[in-house]
């Protein structure tokens, strides 16, 4: 009888065992599982510690890891131009084992509306387009050259910069301006003239500044890449250098620059890719 329930038990065990491996296995899962062109992603790594991690790459591109509902994760910033299509993410363990997932992103829906230049910045005449495209340049060099910490500085959720976000203008669809055509890389939020403007997390705020196009505007980075940018205020209550809470009020809002009217111009970069802010508010909620 004893010999019986022995062999009982051993086989329990036997057939058990395989489930529960399987069960650790380490794995990737992605949020959203389908991205498009222009979307941030966040790459999750299933039953597995930050520890055990030597490298996560995606085609060969290292991503930077930090911990985030108790799991090895990164922020990937899908460039709107990017081509679509299948993108290997891999995971190498510090003990020599290895696996992979496919990123496969979808090809975003291509929109042009005819946009018009304010008549404070010359108007849709030539000389108004020229010195638009070229002052654009010259700024977007100034801001991609922003370094950012390889800290991170937050450790909550990140929140919407103003209370009752309405959107007037979404992220990725083409303007067209006379002879040339600019990609609205940012979700303009209704505010008029005054609004408070609240950081969306913790971080260290890099630029404070007035720019032609981009009016009174903000950079704060909050570390591994991320960077939010508040564009248009009309008031700025910090400086270079500060250190930032979430929720903190650093600025007012307004229409300086490029801008017909009050309203908030964000954006989300990720190692400066910019990315729609309201599909990067997603992840948070």
């Amino acid at each position: 009888m004893k010999k019986f329930i022995f062999l009982i038990l051993t086989l329990l065990f036997t057939f058990s065992e395989p489930a529960l491996v399987h069960s650790a296995t380490p794995s990737i899962s992605f949020i959203p599982e389908f991205p498009l062109q222009g979307e941030p992603v966040m790459i999750v790594n299933e039953n597995v510690k930050l520890a055990d991690i030597a490298s996560t790459t995606i085609s060969g591109k290292l991503l930077k890891l930090f911990v985030y509902n108790d799991k090895p994760t990164a922020f990937y910033g899908v460039d709107i131009n990017k081509k679509s299509g299948d993108y290997e993410i891999k995971v190498i363990l510090k003990n020599g084992t290895s696996f992979s997932k496919n990123l496969v992103i979808k090809e975003r829906k291509k929109i042009e509306e005819v946009f018009s230049i304010p008549k404070k910045l010359g108007g849709d005449t030539v000389a108004g387009q020229k010195s638009l495209v070229t002052s654009l340049a010259k700024e977007n060099a100034v801001l991609n050259k922003i370094p950012t910490s390889q800290k991170i500085f937050w450790k909550e959720k990140f929140i919407f910069p103003l209370e009752n976000p309405i959107v007037t203008d979404d992220f990725g669809y083409s303007r067209k301006t006379g002879g040339y055509t600019l990609i609205h890389k940012g979700t303009d939020f209704r505010a008029k003239t005054g609004t408070k403007i609240s950081a969306m997390n913790d971080g260290v705020v890099s630029v404070a500044n007035v720019a032609r196009n981009y009016g009174k505007h903000i950079v704060i980075d909050h570390g591994l890449g991320v960077m939010t940018f508040y564009l248009h205020l009309s008031k700025i209550n910090v400086k270079v250098g500060d250190s930032i809470t979430k929720g903190q009020v650093i600025g007012l809002s307004g229409e300086t620059g490029y801008a017909a009217a009050p309203h908030l111009h964000l954006s989300v970069r990720i190692y400066n890719v910019s990315i729609d802010p309201v599909k990067f508010m997603e992840f948070f909620k």
